[in-house]
């Protein structure tokens, strides 16, 4: 199946204020919105964004809820120059972003921050791609042999770079094999002390990108992925169907 990451949504309180901090702070601006009467949702990306890289999706309700992190999600990642880190960093935070984890504490491999929902957002050196595009979404994952299974077998992924194995716990990075290396890819986080993940609903969703959508359904459902939200049940404008820990994927076209 060819697929490729197109955004990741999360869900956010207040628009505006959202909208500002990701637009004032990362340099990101507005590429696509969808005002709807019960919700909003807008796409964000730094104006040279690959044309394979994966957009942010703000999603907004207007009936004024409030959202729960959860566990199950943990991150997503935003690229930097390999020898920016800590100057991209103090511009954050001479910016106004509240100090979280710093390149120091983090062994000057990466850093972190939030965003005004406690969303976090890793900062990582790239030597390729637009400064703030996003580079990862990291999920954590009950059984890494299944998960590993589901993103081969139903989605035709392979590991993107080096996995991490510590004691404790394993990262593995799954993508399209033949994606660009702008592109986003997938972290698997696995710790090996047994735990469970609660999914809140501050994190909505992944979407990949297919060239056909029936199509493209018709192969999960053979690969007998989770059927959740069938294209005839969304107007043929999209579906969704799940991984094996429920985090939901969402598949769209170009069109």
């Amino acid at each position: 199946m060819e697929s490729t990451f197109d955004h990741v949504m999360i869900r956010v309180e207040d628009l505006e204020e959202s909208l500002d901090w990701y637009t004032t702070h990362l340099n990101y601006e507005e590429k696509g919105r969808w005002e709807a009467d019960t919700f909003t949702n807008v796409f964000l990306g730094p104006e040279d964004v690959h044309d394979a890289g994966a957009l942010l999706e703000l999603t907004y309700n207007h009936d004024g809820r409030s959202y729960e992190m959860g566990d199950a999600w943990g991150h997503i990642a935003v690229r930097v120059p390999e020898d920016a880190l800590q100057e991209s960093y103090d511009e954050l935070m001479e910016g106004g972003v509240d100090d979280y984890r710093d390149p120091e504490s983090c062994g000057n491999r990466y850093a972190f921050v939030k965003d005004p929902d406690g969303h976090e957002i890793e900062i990582v050196k790239r030597d390729y791609g637009a400064k703030w595009s996003i580079d990862h979404t990291m999920i954590r994952v009950e059984d890494a042999d299944e998960a590993l299974g589901y993103w081969t077998r139903k989605f035709e992924f392979g590991e993107s770079r080096d996995r991490w194995e510590a004691d404790s716990f394993a990262n593995y990075f799954v993508e399209p094999d033949d994606a660009p290396e702008e592109a986003m890819s997938l972290e698997l986080t696995y710790n090996y002390d047994g735990r469970t993940y609660t999914m809140g609903d501050a994190w909505g969703h992944l979407a990949l990108e297919v060239e056909d959508l029936d199509e493209a359904w018709e192969t999960l459902m053979t690969r007998e992925a989770p059927d959740y939200r069938d294209p005839e049940s969304c107007d043929h404008n999209y579906a969704f169907t799940k991984d094996q820990d429920g985090h939901e994927v969402e598949l769209v076209t170009s069109d």
